[in-house]
């Protein structure tokens, strides 16, 4: 694909408030060489006229993530939060919306390697607004518990980040087990009388020790055993 088509692609597609910045990138690349006076002309006949297109009346569109105000979203954060996917020493230096933004995260890694999910899709999730999804990626990356790639498709248009998790502490904790997936049930269920905790989840420690259990006799008659 020519460059000339690209910025034809994105004048047709982007909103007319991007058009100034579209015009811009159009007169750089007519001095840089990459498209010719032909296609400039075209193309900035073409911005002109997609900038005389009167804007239609439809509703703003609601943006995923808002921030949220009902009970399921309340809801959702706190599952969230409460999943147990962070270290209690790093969930201890983040909010209770921050942490379920995180567990997201971290169960997207845990998934797939990585987290390549839209700000707007991890925020509707977790419960929270998009200011939130920001600010815990922003503080993760700070205390270099993340690292953040940012993907570019074009010039104009880029792919969702991808955010993977670099902190060995957190790393190892998804790894064992120990929070993501595997939530200790607060109702403790029985089987054969032992009780199903952490320490014993593993099908082993539901066998009896040997010898522990042995098999019950029958007692004698009383007509055995009694001497003659």
């Amino acid at each position: 694909m020519s460059f000339c088509e690209e910025i034809r692609r994105a004048v047709v597609a982007s909103p007319r408030m991007k058009l100034p910045e579209l015009r811009s990138a159009l007169y750089k690349a007519f001095t840089a060489g990459q498209i010719t006076e032909t296609e400039a002309e075209t193309l900035d006949t073409l911005i002109n006229a997609r900038a005389a297109i009167p804007t239609t009346g439809a509703p703003a569109r609601r943006r995923v993530g808002s921030r949220p105000r009902s009970s399921a979203s309340i809801e959702r954060r706190r599952s969230w939060a409460a999943a147990g996917r962070l270290p209690p020493a790093l969930a201890a230096q983040f909010t209770l919306a921050e942490q379920a933004v995180l567990a997201v995260v971290a169960s997207e890694v845990k998934k797939h390697g990585a987290c390549s999910l839209t700000i707007g899709h991890i925020a509707a999730l977790a419960g929270v607004s998009e200011t939130t999804v920001r600010n815990a990626l922003r503080q993760a990356q700070t205390l270099a518990l993340v690292t953040i790639e940012e993907r570019r498709r074009t010039a104009w248009m880029n792919y969702p980040n991808k955010v993977s998790i670099v902190s060995k502490e957190w790393s190892l904790w998804l790894r064992l087990g120990t929070g993501a997936n595997s939530r200790t049930p607060r109702v403790q269920n029985y089987k054969n009388g032992l009780a199903l905790t952490r320490e014993n989840m593993n099908p082993g420690a539901l066998e009896a020790p040997k010898g522990l259990f042995r098999r019950r006799q029958s007692p004698a008659d009383p007509e055995e055993g009694l001497s003659a």
